[in-house]
C-alpha cells in the first residue's frame, strides 16, 4: 500500500487512426503535434524540464527495421517476427547482464534473436532529473523458429516477456533489476516513451522524425504524476492502453487479482499459467496494473472490446435507453458483476490490441473525451479539442463529431473503414455469448422481513450491549436515531477526543481505523445527487474462471445490499447451493498470552477446511445463547480480516464468500470496515435487537403516541436502521470515488492508527500503520475490558455513557470544553476588557496538564542550544503575521463572529478566511465612522471597533459549492484558497441547514432563503491533478497578485498529492487534521475520516523536500491549534504558517454548547437568529489578545530553546523527541516518523515572500495591452476586436474580467468589450466573465466554459464550413457555467456532462447536454433544445429549466427527488423561453432555434419546464388558466 500511495497520476491522451489501416508518417506527425498541445495536462519535476512522462504507441515500423537489417546484413520474416522496445540499466555491465537474461529466455522459448538495434536519441533535450535515471534504450528484433504468426505469435511474445521479467528479478542485481524494463514486445505495436515533456518526445526519439517511420494509428499520452521521482517505465502508453485517471479501488483489485490467479486457466497456455504469475505488482502504478490484467485477458482470447467493458463497466442500472434498446448488454454486465470487480475510478482509457483501437470512459464521466471522424478516413479521440489547431481550416472535412459520455466507448477495427459507437460495441460483445441463460442459475435474493418481536429480555439485552462495548450514546444517538430517521445522525464541532491508542478508555477495534478519501488525484463522487452510478449489490458463492466464462462460473446468490436482517441470514444459511458453514468466533478469556492468536489460527484453519470441503459461504458468528464470562468474542473485524487473508494465501479465496454475523456493528463505519477487509455481507444482530428493544420500550410507545416520534412499527424501525447503514456506506464509498461495493470489498481503503505489526500482518496485511501500537495480547485485553461489563453484580438499569460524543464530566476527555472556554475568556478579557497574563498562564497550564489527546502531546523538546534572552528573539509582530484563522463560513457562524474575527486578524497582520459562502462588499472598505464607544453605523452589529478597521477576509475560499464566488470577490483577496478537503469531513461537500439560510445569507450565496444548501463533493472541477492545475490557473488568471492555496487533509499519501499540487502551480499548501471543527457533518465522518495533521505535515514537508519542491510553496498547518506549543510543534515539523479555527470562535465568546447545526447557539456565535446573535459578547480586541498571548508563548519558547527566529527552527524536527509518558494500553507507540530531520535549503521567510506563481504570457494580456481596450475600460466605451485562439489559450477572459471587476465590480461597467475569437478555445473559456464583456467564438471550446461568470455574454458558433448540423455536434465540454452568478451563454451545439452545475443566476441556451444537467442549480434559467442525458435537476433548489422533448423520453431522465416537471402554462414562462430562444438565434444563427420559432405553436407543447419547490409560485410557473397544467413527477 505504501508503494501504491506514491504512484498516482492523471493525464491527457488521444488516438489517431486511419480506418483503412493505411500506414503513413502523417499519422506519427499528427500524433506528436497533438501530444505537444497536451503539455498543460502534464507535469514536470522540480527542474521544470523533466516531464512526468509522455509517449506514443504505434505500429511496428517495418520499413525502419528492414533498412536496419539491410545495413547490418541480417534477414527476418516480418510475419513471424516481433519487436521489443527495451529500457536497459544505464550501467554497462548491468545492461549486458540484462541482455543475457533476454537472450537465454528467447532461446528457450523458440525464438531467434535477429539482433539488437540501438534506438537513436537526442540526449540534449532531456531534463536534469530525468537524465539521472535515463536508461539505455535498445530494440530486440526476435523471430519465431516455430513459425508462430498472428495471435499465437503475440501470445508467445507475451509469455517470453513474463519469463524475462521473472528471470530478471532473480538473476540481476536488485540495484539494477528495477531499471530493466520492456516497454513493449509485440509483432504489431511498439511504445516510445520516457520521462519527457510532450514537445520533446519527437525530438528525443529520432526514429519518429524519419519519414520512413509509418503507422496507421497512434495512441499518445502525457502524464501528470503526483510522484515526482522520475521513473521512465511509468511513462505511458503501456502495452495495451493509455490511462488518463486514477483507479480508486487499486488495493482491492490487487488483492482480488492475487486471489483469482489460482483459478485462471485457459487451453491456449497449455498448462503454463503459473509462469504468468503474478499478474499484478503493487510496486508499479495503477495504470500499469490495469494494463497487466487487460493484457492477460486479451492474450487469453478475450476480445479487447469485451475486456474493457468487463474491467471498466458503465452504470447500467436505472438506464432506460440501455434496458429498452440493448437488454442483452444488461445481461452481460450482470454476469460479469459477479465475476470481476470493477477497476473503479475516473478514467479515460485509450487502448489497442494492434488490430482494434478504441477509447472507454469511466461510469461517472469524470474525464473529458471528444472524438470526430473526417472524410479522408481518420478517427480522432482526444482529451481536448483543438490539439491540431484545424477546427476552422479542416471544418469541411469533419463528418461526425461526438463526445464520450459516462461509461461510453468507441472502437475501430483497422482496415474496416468504419468505427463503432457505444451501442454497437456493447451489443456486439453482449450478443456473443448466452449471458441471459447463464444468469438463470443465480438466486436473486429478495430482502426478508424483519423479526417482529424481541429475542432477548430487556435485562439480557442490556448485558449483551455492555459486553460488546455499546455505550448509552451509541444506542441513543446512533442506533435509535437511525431507526427513527433512516439516516445517520448529524453532529458538529469536529472530533476533539484522543486517538484510541492514546486514550485511557477502551475502544472497539473499528476505532483504530480511519477512512481514506479522495483528494486531488481522484475525485469524490456524489451519492446524494448522482446515486444512479452506485450499487451495493453483493454476490455470494464461489467465483469461477474468468478466462473461460460459462454457466457454472457465477456466484449462486445476489443480494441488493450487504446489510442482512436476521431472516436474510437464515435464507443464506439454508440455501443448499451455497453450503454455508457457520464458524464461531470466540477466544479464551483470562489474559493468557497468545490466547487470541491461537483462536485466530484455529478459526483460519477451520475456514480453509470448510472451503476445501465445498462450503461457498463462511458465516463468522459471535452469536451465543447466553453470555459466558470465559469466552469473549473475537473482534468481528479481526476475524474477517484474518480469514480473508488466510484464504488468499491458500488460493481458496475465490471459492467462498465471508459473511459476518456479529454484535458489534451498529454504525456505517463499522460496516465499511468489515466490507473493506473482506466481508461480503454483515448481519448486525445485536444492533437489530437494540432497535427492537427500543421500539418495545414503554417510553418509545408514549413518544410515538404524543407525536414526539414518528409512528413506526418494529419492522419499519429495523428497515430504517438498515437503510441508514446503506446510505452511510454509499457515502463512505463515494468519499473515495468508488461507485460499486464489489470494488470496495477487500480494498482496505483505511489507514491504521495504533495497531502494531503483529495485528496488521495477521488480519490487515497491506494496510498502512505508521506509528505502531497494540499487540494481539493487548487487543485481547481491551476486548475483555468490555466483556466483563456484561456480568454486573446487580441488574442493569441503563448503559454507561463513555463521553465519546458529548462532553461528560469524568468521562472521555474533550480538548474543547467548558472549562477551557472559561479559562480562555478570563485570560483574554472577553467583552473588550484587558487581557490577564496570569490567567493565560493558567490556561496554558491547563492544556499542558490535560490528558494525552494528540500525537504531539507525546512529543517533547530537546534543544541543542543554551537559552537566549527574550529581547534577542524576533518580535511578536513577525510571529503574528504567520497566524491565520480557519475557513469558517458566514452561515455556519454568525455575521458578528465572522466579522469580529476578520477585523482582529487584520489588526495583527494575520489572515482570516472567508470560508465557503461569499462576503459582503461592504467589508472590502475600511470603517471610518466609529464613535467613542467603538460603534459604527455601517457595522452596527459589532462592538469594539476602531477607525481604520477593515472586516474583509484576507483569504477568500473557493470551495465546491462556489457560493458567493464572483470576480469582485476574487479581486478583493490577498490569497485564494481552494478547499479540496475539510478536516471534519474530508471527501464530502458542506451542508448548511435551511434554518440557517437567512435572507442575508441567501443574498450572499445567490440562493433561496430557508432552503438547505449542500455543496457537491469536491469533484466538479478538481477531479484530477491536471484539473486542479486548471483551477489554480483560473484563479491566477483573474488575480495575478493573490497567492493560491490548496487545502488538504492529512492521510497516508498526502506527500505525493502535495507534490502534484506544488507542480500544479499552488503557492501555499494547507495540511489540516481530522480533528477540525465543523458546523454540521455526519457523525461517522467526524469520528472516522482523515488523519492527524502531524502525520500529514511531516510527510508533506519531507516529500516536497526530497523532490526539490519545498522551496516552491508555503506550508500551513491547522487542526485543533490552541496554544503557542501547538505552533511550535507545527513549526518544528515544517509548517511556515499556522491556522486556528475553533479556538478563535471561543475567543469571541463560544462556550462549546455543540449545537451549531441547530441554529440555537446560546451566545450567537453560530446562529443566524437575530435575537441570539445580539448576545455575542466578543470584540476584535478579545481575539487580538488571544493571538498576542499565543505569540508571546511562542517567543518565550524560542528563547528557552536558544533560537532567535521562527526561520531557524521551522523544519527542525530533530529538536523533538518522543516523551516517556506512559499510555494505559501499550508501550509500543513509535513516533519516529515525526522526528526525522529533513534539511531545507530555503528559509521560511524566503518562501513566504516569494512572488506569486505566474501563468506566464497569456492572450488576455495581449488584448489588455491594446490602446483601444485600455481606453474602453477607462472611459466605459465600446471596442471591437477579432483575434485567433488555440487550445493552449486557457482561461481566456479571466484576466480581462479581473481588470474590469477591480474598477467597476461585477456588473457596473457601462462599456462593452466585443471580442470575436476564431479557433478552438482552451479550458475555462470565458471564466469569471463580468458585465460589459461579450465573447463570440467561432469554432469550439473545451471544459468549463463560463465557469464563475458573473455577467456579460458568451456566444459560441460552429465553423461556417462545418457540414454537421450544429444540433448534432458537441461544441462545448463538461461542467460549463459551474458556479456562474450572472451573464448569458449561447452555444449553437451540444454540451457535455454537468451543464450549469451550481449555476446561481446565469441564463443559457444549448442544443443538447449530457448527464446531470442543472445539478445543484440555485437560480438562473437553462434552455436545452435537444436531447439530454440522465439525472436532470438533481439537487436543483432554484432557477428554471426548459427542455425540448421531441422523442417523448425526457421524464425518464429527470431526478424527481426535488424538482417536478410540467408543461408550460404561464404566459410569463412562455415569454421567458421564447425571448431566450430568439436571443440564441440572433447571436448564433441557430437553425434549430429558428425552426422552433417558426413552428412555435407546434413546438411549445413539446417543452417541459423543470421546477424546484422554491420556484413553484413564480410568475414563470403559475399561469392564469383555470385548467391545471400537465404535471409529471419523474421517477
Amino acid at each position: 500500500m505504501n508503494t501504491i500511495l506514491k504512484e498516482r497520476d492523471a493525464c491527457g491522451v488521444g488516438i489517431i487512426a486511419n480506418l483503412a489501416n493505411d500506414a503513413s508518417h502523417k499519422v506519427v506527425e499528427k500524433a506528436l503535434t497533438a501530444l505537444g498541445c497536451m503539455e498543460h495536462r502534464g507535469g514536470c519535476s522540480a527542474d521544470d524540464d523533466s516531464g512526468d512522462g509522455a509517449g506514443i504507441m504505434v505500429q511496428v515500423p517495418w520499413k525502419i527495421l528492414e533498412a536496419w537489417a539491410s545495413a547490418e546484413g541480417k534477414e527476418f520474416d516480418q510475419h513471424k517476427t516481433g519487436l521489443a522496445q527495451v529500457f536497459l540499466p544505464n550501467d554497462e555491465a548491468a545492461a549486458a547482464a540484462s541482455k543475457k537474461v533476454m537472450e537465454q529466455v528467447l532461446e528457450g522459448e523458440g525464438f531467434r534473436l535477429v539482433g539488437w538495434r540501438v534506438v537513436p536519441v537526442n540526449l540534449d533535450v532531456v531534463g536534469k532529473f530525468a537524465k539521472a535515471t535515463q536508461p539505455i534504450i535498445e530494440q530486440a528484433i526476435v523471430e519465431s523458429t516455430t513459425n508462430l504468426k498472428e495471435d499465437e505469435l503475440e501470445r508467445a511474445l507475451y509469455m517470453v516477456r513474463k519469463l524475462i521479467e521473472a528471470k530478471g528479478k532473480t538473476d540481476l542485481d536488485s540495484k539494477f533489476s528495477q531499471d530493466f524494463y520492456i516497454c513493449s514486445m509485440s509483432s504489431r505495436t511498439i511504445v516510445y516513451k520516457g520521462m519527457l515533456r510532450s514537445v520533446v518526445v519527437g525530438q528525443f526519439y529520432l526514429d519518429l522524425k524519419d519519414t520512413a517511420f509509418e503507422s496507421a494509428f497512434a495512441i499518445y499520452h502525457r502524464r501528470f504524476s503526483t510522484n515526482t521521482t522520475p521513473k521512465w517505465p511509468l511513462a505511458q502508453p503501456m502495452r495495451i492502453l493509455g490511462h488518463n485517471g486514477e483507479i480508486n479501488t487499486l488495493q482491492g483489485n490487487l488483492n482480488w487479482a492475487a486471489s483469482r490467479e489460482a483459478n485462471m486457466t485457459h487451453p491456449v497456455w497449455n498448462g503454463r499459467e503459473s509462469e504468468l504469475r503474478p499478474i499484478t505488482d503493487d510496486a508499479v502504478s495503477d495504470s500499469a496494473n490495469l494494463d497487466r490484467v487487460a493484457e492477460l485477458l486479451v492474450r487469453s482470447d478475450t476480445g479487447i472490446d469485451e475486456t474493457m467493458l468487463m474491467l471498466v463497466p458503465e452504470a447500467y442500472r436505472n438506464h432506460p435507453t440501455l434496458e429498452e434498446r440493448y437488454p442483452a448488454v444488461k445481461d452481460f454486465y450482470d454476469y460479469y458483476a459477479g465475476m470481476q470487480e470493477a477497476w473503479d475510478g475516473p478514467a479515460l482509457i485509450v487502448f489497442t490490441d494492434g488490430r482494434t483501437v478504441g477509447a472507454r470512459l469511466d461510469r461517472n464521466g469524470l474525464r473529458p473525451a471528444r472524438y470526430w471522424r473526417t472524410t479522408d478516413g481518420f478517427l480522432y479521440v482526444a482529451s481536448e479539442v483543438g490539439v491540431f489547431d484545424d477546427v476552422l481550416s479542416d471544418a469541411s472535412n469533419v463528418e461526425y463529431k461526438g463526445r464520450l459520455g459516462p461509461g461510453m466507448c468507441v472502437t475501430a477495427k483497422l482496415g474496416s473503414n468504419t468505427f463503432r459507437t457505444h451501442g454497437a460495441v456493447c451489443r456486439g460483445v453482449a450478443e456473443a455469448k448466452p449471458y441471459k441463460k447463464w444468469l438463470e442459475a443465480v438466486n436473486k435474493h429478495m430482502p426478508a422481513e424483519p423479526l417482529g418481536e424481541c429475542q432477548l429480555s430487556a435485562q439480557d439485552a442490556l448485558k449483551m450491549q455492555a459486553a460488546y462495548g455499546y455505550s448509552g450514546e451509541d444506542v441513543e444517538l446512533v442506533i435509535q436515531g437511525m431507526a427513527t430517521g433512516g439516516i445517520e445522525p448529524t453532529y458538529c464541532m469536529g472530533d476533539d477526543t484522543a486517538l484510541p491508542v492514546l486514550a485511557s478508555s477502551s475502544h472497539m477495534l473499528y476505532d483504530y481505523f480511519k477512512q481514506r478519501f479522495a483528494q486531488v488525484t481522484n475525485p469524490a463522487i456524489d451519492p446524494l445527487r448522482e446515486g444512479l452510478v452506485m450499487s451495493l449489490d453483493v454476490h455470494l458463492g464461489a467465483r469461477g474462471n474468468i478466462l473461460m466464462p460459462g454457466p457454472d462460473s457465477l456466484p449462486k446468490m445476489v443480494l441488493s445490499s450487504p446489510v442482512l436482517l436476521d431472516n436474510d441470514l437464515n435464507a443464506i444459511t439454508s440455501n443448499e447451493a451455497l453450503q454455508a458453514v457457520t464458524l464461531p468466533t470466540r477466544f479464551v478469556a483470562g489474559g493468557k498470552s497468545g490466547a487470541l492468536k491461537a483462536a485466530l489460527e484455529e478459526l483460519c484453519t477451520a475456514a480453509a477446511e470448510a472451503v476445501e470441503k465445498g462450503a461457498q459461504v463462511l458465516v463468522l458468528s459471535d452469536r451465543c445463547d447466553g453470555l459466558n464470562a470465559e469466552s469473549p468474542a473475537i473482534p468481528a473485524m479481526l476475524a474477517v480480516g484474518a480469514v480473508h487473508h488466510h484464504l488468499i494465501q491458500c488460493g481458496l479465496r475465490m471459492n467462498a464468500s465471508i459473511v459476518s454475523d456479529n454484535a458489534t456493528t451498529f454504525s456505517t463505519h463499522h460496516l465499511a470496515c468489515l466490507v473493506g477487509y473482506g466481508a461480503s455481507a454483515v448481519c448486525p444482530h445485536l444492533a437489530l435487537e437494540s432497535v427492537r428493544q427500543f421500539h418495545s420500550a414503554p417510553r418509545t410507545q408514549t413518544l410515538m403516541k404524543n407525536g414526539k416520534l414518528p409512528p413506526l412499527d418494529m419492522e419499519d424501525m429495523q428497515q430504517n436502521f438498515a437503510a441508514a447503514l446503506n446510505k452511510g456506506l454509499k457515502k463512505i464509498l463515494s468519499k473515495m470515488g468508488i461507485s460499486l461495493l464489489s470494488s470496495y470489498s477487500g480494498a482496505q481503503i483505511f489507514e491504521i492508527y495504533g495497531l502494531g505489526q503483529e495485528v496488521v500482518e495477521t488480519a490487515f496485511k497491506g494496510s498502512v500503520s505508521r506509528i505502531g501500537g497494540l499487540t494481539l495480547d493487548e487487543l485481547a485485553a481491551e476486548t475483555e475490558s468490555f466483556w466483563k461489563n456484561g456480568f454486573p453484580e446487580q441488574d442493569m438499569k441503563k448503559l454507561d455513557n463513555f463521553g465519546f460524543y458529548s462532553v461528560r464530566p469524568g468521562l472521555e476527555y474533550h480538548s474543547n470544553n467548558g472549562d477551557l472556554s472559561k479559562l480562555l475568556h478570563k485570560a483574554i478579557g472577553l467583552g473588550g476588557k484587558a487581557s490577564d497574563p496570569e490567567a493565560f498562564e493558567a490556561y496554558a497550564k491547563y492544556l499542558e496538564e490535560a490528558p494525552v489527546t494528540t500525537l504531539r502531546d507525546m512529543l517533547q523538546y530537546k534543544s541543542d542550544r543554551k537559552p537566549v534572552a527574550l529581547e534577542e528573539v524576533e518580535s511578536i509582530e513577525t510571529i503574528l503575521n504567520r497566524f491565520c484563522t480557519g475557513g469558517m463560513s458566514l452561515g455556519a457562524i454568525s455575521r458578528e463572529c465572522h466579522e469580529t474575527i476578520a477585523v482582529a486578524m487584520n489588526r495583527i497582520g494575520g489572515k482570516s478566511n472567508s470560508g465557503e459562502g461569499g462576503e459582503d462588499v461592504l467589508r472590502f472598505s475600511q470603517v471610518q465612522d466609529v464613535d467613542n464607544e467603538g460603534r459604527s453605523q455601517s457595522f452596527a452589529h459589532l462592538n469594539g471597533l476602531k477607525n481604520g478597521d477593515i472586516a474583509f477576509s484576507s483569504i477568500k475560499q473557493v470551495a465546491s459549492g462556489r457560493f458567493g464566488v464572483t470576480p469582485f470577490f476574487l479581486m478583493n483577496a490577498n490569497q485564494l484558497e481552494i478547499k479540496v478537503s475539510q478536516g471534519a469531513k474530508p471527501g464530502e461537500g458542506g451542508q448548511l441547514p435551511g434554518k440557517k439560510v437567512s435572507p442575508y445569507i441567501a443574498s450572499l450565496r445567490a440562493s433561496k432563503p430557508g432552503v438547505p444548501l449542500i455543496s457537491p463533493p469536491p469533484h466538479h472541477d478538481i477531479y484530477s491533478i491536471e484539473d486542479l492545475a486548471q483551477l489554480i490557473y483560473d484563479l491566477h488568471q483573474i488575480n495575478p497578485v493573490a497567492k493560491v492555496s490548496v487545502k488538504l487533509v492529512g492521510e497516508a499519501g498526502i506527500g505525493t498529492v502535495a507534490s502534484g499540487v506544488a507542480k500544479a502551480g499552488a503557492d501555499i499548501i494547507q495540511v489540516s487534521g481530522h480533528d477540525g471543527g465543523t458546523g454540521a457533518s455526519p457523525i461517522s465522518s467526524i469520528k472516522h475520516a482523515g488523519g492527524p495533521w502531524e502525520m500529514g505535515l511531516v510527510e508533506t514537508h519531507q516529500t516536497l523536500n526530497d523532490n526539490g519542491l519545498r522551496e516552491r510553496v508555503v506550508l500551513r498547518a491547522d487542526g485543533g491549534f490552541k496554544s503557542g506549543r501547538d505552533v511550535m510543534m507545527a513549526a518544528l515539523m515544517g509548517a511556515d504558517e499556522y491556522g486556528f479555527g475553533t479556538v478563535a470562535m471561543i475567543a469571541t465568546g463560544c462556550i462549546m454548547a455543540r449545537i451549531c447545526h441547530t441554529n440555537n447557539c446560546p451566545v450567537g456565535v453560530a446562529s443566524q437568529r437575530e435575537e441570539l446573535r445580539a448576545r455575542m459578547p466578543g470584540t476584535p480586541s478579545d481575539v487580538v489578545n488571544f493571538f498576542v498571548d499565543v505569540a508571546m508563548e511562542v517567543r518565550s519558547t524560542l528563547a528557552e530553546l536558544g533560537y532567535k527566529s521562527m526561520d531557524e527552527i521551522i523544519g527542525r524536527s530533530d529538536l523533538l523527541e518522543q516523551s516517556d509518558k506512559a499510555l494505559s494500553k501499550t508501550s509500543a507507540l513509535d513516533l519516529g516518523f515525526l522526528v526525522g530531520y529533513t534539511p531545507v535549503e530555503s528559509t521560511s521567510t524566503e518562501r513566504r515572500e516569494q512572488a506569486t506563481h505566474t501563468n506566464g504570457p497569456v492572450l488576455d494580456e495581449e488584448i489588455l495591452a491594446m490602446d483601444s481596450v485600455q481606453a474602453a475600460i477607462k472611459d466605459e466605451g465600446v471596442v471591437d476586436i477579432t483575434i485567433p485562439i488555440v487550445n493552449t489559450d486557457r482561461a481566456f477572459g479571466g484576466r480581462i474580467a479581473g481588470v474590469i471587476a477591480n474598477s467597476y465590480g461585477n456588473s457596473s461597467f457601462a462599456g462593452s468589450l466585443n471580442i470575436n475569437l476564431e479557433g478552438s478555445a482552451g479550458q475555462s473559456f470565458g471564466v469569471w466573465t463580468c458585465g460589459g464583456m461579450k465573447l463570440r467564438l467561432y469554432g469550439e471550446a473545451n471544459d468549463y466554459v463560463g465557469k464563475g461568470m458573473a455577467g456579460g455574454e458568451i456566444a459560441i458558433l460552429p465553423p461556417k464550413d462545418c457540414p454537421i448540423p450544429a444540433s448534432d455536434a458537441v461544441i462545448v465540454g463538461n461542467t460549463c457555467l459551474y458556479g456562474a452568478t450572472g451573464g448569458r451563454l449561447l452555444a449553437n451545439g451540444r454540451a457535455g456532462e454537468r451543464f450549469a452545475v451550481r449555476n446561481s443566476l446565469a441564463e443559457a441556451v444549448v442544443e443538447g447536454a449530457g448527464d446531470h444537467c442543472c445539478e445543484y442549480m440555485t437560480g438562473g434559467c437553462i434552455v436545452v433544445l435537444g436531447k439530454v442525458g440522465r439525472n436532470v435537476g438533481a439537487g436543483m433548489t432554484g432557477g428554471l429549466g426548459y427542455f425540448l422533448d421531441e422523442a417523448g423520453t425526457f421524464l425518464d431522465r429527470v431526478n424527481g427527488e426535488i424538482v417536478r416537471s410540467k408543461r408550460i402554462e404561464s404566459a410569463v414562462g412562455e415569454k421567458q423561453l421564447r425571448d431566450l430562444i430568439e436571443l440564441h438565434v440572433d447571436r448564433t444563427g441557430s437553425a434549430k432555434g429558428q425552426e422552433i420559432l417558426n413552428k412555435w405553436d407546434e413546438m411549445l407543447p413539446k417543452f417541459w419546464q423543470v421546477v424546484p419547490p422554491s420556484e413553484a409560485g413564480s410568475p414563470e410557473v403559475i399561469g392564469n388558466e383555470t385548467q391545471p397544467a400537465e404535471i409529471a413527477i419523474a421517477a
